[in-house]
């Protein structure tokens, strides 16, 4: 049975995913509830957890379209 992908290009999905997974992970966080929690504003949950999201997100798209040279 042929894969559609090489094997090359399913580690850097799994890569991606990791990457997507970390993003989402650094922009959860206690919800701000009745009292007001200045939390959620913070730099990690709205410039750092954001930017690595869309970094894994446009790897994904690199790691589907890569081609490997062929030998």
């Amino acid at each position: 049975m042929k894969q559609t992908l090489p094997k090359l290009n399913l580690i850097l999905i799994a890569v991606s995913f990791v990457i997507i997974v970390i993003g989402f992970a650094l922009m959860a966080g206690e919800p701000s509830g009745e009292v007001y929690n200045p939390d959620i504003f913070s730099f990690r949950r709205i410039t750092v957890g954001p930017m690595i999201a869309l970094f894994g997100f446009v790897s994904m798209i690199v790691a589907i379209l890569y081609r490997p040279k062929k030998k």
